[in-house]
C-alpha cells in the first residue's frame, strides 16, 4: 500500500522555503515571533534545527509519510540584546543547510520554551512587516484525525464544485 503524502499543511502553515524567501528581502529587520499573544523576548535563541522524514499509520490505518523541520526557540531575556535580525536567522538556517539536507517544502514546526515551561509545538503563519520589524505569528499545533480531515476536505471540494458561482441552478447540491 502506498503512503499518503502528508506534506499538505494546515491553512496557516508555511514551509521553511517560504519563510526563508520572505526573510531574505528584509535581512536587517528585527525578526519577532509571537506566540500565546506575546512576542518572544529580545534575547531569544534558535537552539536547534532538526530535519526528519516520518512514516506513520493514522487512526484509519492509512500509512502516512512526510518531511518536517523543527526549529527550537528558547524564549529568554538576555542582557541588552535586541530581537534577532531576519538576516541572522537566515544565516543560521543556511549554516544548518550546509550540514543537513533541508527540504524547503517540508512542514515547519516551531518548538518554543522559556526554559521553565514545557516545550510547546507551533506552526507559523506568513511573515508580515509591521513598522521596521518582521512579525511571525505562531499558532499552537493541534492534533487532528487525518482520515476525518481528508473526508471533510473532499466534501467541501464537492460542495464548492457543484454549488460554486459557475454551477448552474440545476447542478446545485441539495
Amino acid at each position: 500500500m502506498n503512503a499518503i503524502d502528508n506534506s499538505k499543511m494546515q491553512k496557516n502553515d508555511i514551509s521553511l522555503g517560504e519563510l526563508i524567501s520572505i526573510l531574505s528581502s528584509a535581512k536587517d529587520s528585527p525578526l519577532v515571533f509571537y506566540y500565546d499573544g506575546q512576542p518572544v523576548k529580545p534575547g531569544y535563541h534558535v537552539t536547534e534545527v532538526k530535519a526528519g522524514q516520518f512514516s506513520a499509520l493514522d487512526c484509519g490505518a492509512n500509512p502516512e509519510a512526510w518531511a518536517e523541520i523543527f526549529i527550537q526557540l528558547w524564549d529568554i531575556e538576555e542582557g541588552d540584546r535586541t530581537h534577532m535580525p531576519a538576516g541572522k536567522f537566515h544565516a543560521i538556517i543556511g549554516k544548518v543547510t550546509e550540514h543537513l539536507q533541508l527540504d524547503g517544502s517540508a512542514k515547519l514546526t516551531f518548538e518554543v520554551s522559556d526554559g521553565v515551561r514545557p516545550m510547546q509545538l507551533y506552526c507559523a503563519s506568513m511573515p508580515a512587516l509591521h513598522g521596521s520589524a518582521v512579525h511571525v505569528e505562531l499558532s499552537p499545533r493541534a492534533a487532528s484525525c487525518k482520515p476525518r480531515d481528508r473526508w471533510l476536505a473532499e466534501h467541501q471540494a464537492q460542495a464548492q464544485s457543484c454549488c460554486g458561482p459557475t454551477a448552474g441552478k440545476s447542478a446545485c447540491c441539495s
